[in-house]
């Protein structure tokens, strides 16, 4: 994979023009409806429409299992991250009971969970889980290269189906890749990365922490190899959902990026496409320890701030419901002339 890849520019000062006058035309002070007014205009020039649409929504669950679960690093078994793939599909999780609400399609992607494919999730299934990466990398080259492949080709199908996506994770154990690749890309130390995750108690942090430093000195992995370090110490969830965040950034497709865990994989997609962050909106800050040095170190600023910490894309509905809202104000709302009100002198 020849990196960095080139993804497209979304500058057009014609179109920005245009969409800023509008909002100026509406009844309201100028700038008075704040990053509202920001988010729509990214997404026109996203989309390259003066009136983007966000009616046909998508919601991507990345799911995969972890071998560094061996370690102790997970309130919960591994055979959690199936039963939840089968409640998903079930319908009965609360990123189902969320998208319901929003009219959101879920689409559960399974990209390395233990045992066979479920039916109705999608089959990008590489391995059955990552390896330990405490003792091995977690990934084969190649394996991290088919990820990463598979959520290209995931978001290239996407764009045909849907006018905005959000992606969101499912997987025992992920905190652990997700605090690891903090570390690679952003130099974090390993006990600062590291938090709760599903609920560990503080020796089970300390013990996390110490599983990634030892991983980190196995295998060195570097920032300027993103392939190399997510194979060495991520996920095939996150791999995917990489993969998927640059495809959708090649195709004009908006994404709604979730917590924690959604976050790393823009680690390491960002720096596959450095222009990465143009195509992304980011839900919200999440209650897990390290993710506001995550959004830190990616030049993010989450809409929504709400103590999440459950994953599923959950975060990533709420994020989509303000895009919605604020496009609903820039499509609906009376101009000052339409509506006969006076401007300030």
């Amino acid at each position: 994979m020849k990196l960095p890849l080139e993804l497209p520019v979304i500058e057009d000062a014609e179109l920005a023009t245009k969409v800023k006058h509008r909002w100026d035309q509406l009844t309201k002070p100028p700038g008075s409806l704040g990053r509202l007014e920001e988010v729509v205009l990214r997404l026109a020039l996203i989309q390259g429409s003066f009136m983007p649409a966000v009616s046909r929504r998508g919601m991507y669950v990345f799911c995969g299992d972890h071998g560094v679960v061996e370690e102790g690093v997970s309130a919960y078994p591994s055979e959690v991250t199936a039963q939840m793939v089968r409640n998903f599909l079930a319908g009965g999780a609360a990123i189902n009971v969320l998208c319901r609400w929003q009219g959101i399609q879920p689409v559960v992607v399974d990209a390395g969970v233990k045992g066979p494919l479920q039916e109705g999730a999608i089959d990008s299934k590489v391995a059955p889980g990552t390896r330990n990466f405490a003792v091995t990398s977690a990934m084969t080259g190649a394996q991290a290269e088919k990820a990463l492949e598979n959520g290209m080709r995931l978001a290239r199908e996407a764009r045909g189906r849907f006018d905005i996506a959000g992606v969101g994770d499912m997987g025992i154990g992920n905190t652990t890749p997700a605090s690891a690749l903090l570390c690679v890309f952003a130099g974090v130390s390993p006990e600062d990365a590291v938090g709760r995750g599903t609920g560990l108690g503080d020796e089970g942090v300390r013990r996390k922490a110490q599983v990634i430093a030892r991983a980190l000195e196995l295998h060195k992995p570097s920032p300027a190899d993103p392939v190399a370090a997510v194979a060495a110490v991520g996920g095939l969830e996150i791999a995917t959902m990489a993969g998927f965040l640059v495809g959708s950034a090649k195709a004009r497709l908006p994404v709604v990026v979730d917590g924690f865990i959604a976050c790393s994989a823009v680690l390491v997609a960002k720096t596959m496409g450095p222009q990465l962050n143009d195509f992304l909106f980011y839900s919200h800050r999440s209650a897990e320890r390290a993710h506001g040095r995550m959004l830190e170190f990616l030049g993010a600023a989450p809409l929504l701030d709400l103590n999440l910490r459950l994953g599923e894309g959950t975060g990533a509905v709420f994020g989509m419901a303000v895009l919605e809202a604020a496009l609903a104000c820039y499509r609906e709302m009376a101009t000052f002339e339409a509506a006969m009100v006076s401007r300030a002198e």
